[in-house]
């Protein structure tokens, strides 16, 4: 079974957010595939093992906010019998910029603290990850503010690029087509600012 996992935290005030990037990204695969409710269940909202791509997928949205996400992902992966190379966690990154996508198989968390919390308790940097960029502030924002901060309507506009290429980096991750890593960037406008 492969597990997908997309970070975020609760609550109505992080809705849009950039650092719910993985949440929203769960959520329209979700819509995608026409996915019942999700059962409470792991720290978070699961939806059980169904066949996607030829394989038996899960996903999981941890309710435990961002830097705790690894007791969320441990517990379902844990239950489920999944090796960490058989989870794909979604998560933002403001090293690339909006629309970019990158994955890779395994490396460091690059700072981002839920997937800190992640590699630290399945304990192995073998924890394959797809970034969703979403730009860097300018000096006069702090970067907590900018993570927490929502998108701009020109971004919340072109998301569903992202969107989609997110979806055809999932079929390639649970095909076994995604090798070590890979980069592809929306054809978005998107230079965070507001319009």
């Amino acid at each position: 079974m492969k597990l997908v996992v997309g970070l975020g935290n609760p609550g109505s005030e992080y809705a849009w957010s950039r650092h719910n990037s993985g949440w929203l990204l769960v959520d329209s695969f979700i819509t995608r595939i026409s996915l019942s409710e999700p059962r409470m269940k792991f720290s978070g909202a699961f939806w059980p093992p169904s066949v996607l791509f030829g394989e038996r997928v899960a996903f999981l949205k941890p309710f435990t906010y961002m830097n705790d996400s690894g007791k969320s992902v441990v517990e379902a992966a844990a239950y489920h019998n999944a090796e960490p190379s058989d989870v794909l966690v979604l998560l933002d990154d403001a090293a690339l910029p909006f629309g970019k996508l990158r994955y890779r198989a395994s490396g460091s968390a690059g700072g981002q603290k839920g997937l800190v919390s992640i590699i630290a308790l399945l304990g192995t940097l073998d924890v394959p990850r797809l970034r969703a960029g979403i730009g860097s502030p300018d000096s006069r924002i702090d970067m907590r503010d900018w993570v927490l901060g929502k998108f701009p309507k020109n971004e919340r506009d072109e998301w569903h690029l992202v969107e989609d290429l997110a979806w055809q980096s999932l079929e390639k991750w649970v095909s076994g087509n995604a090798g070590d890593g890979f980069t592809v960037q929306a054809a978005t406008g998107g230079q965070n600012e507001d319009k």
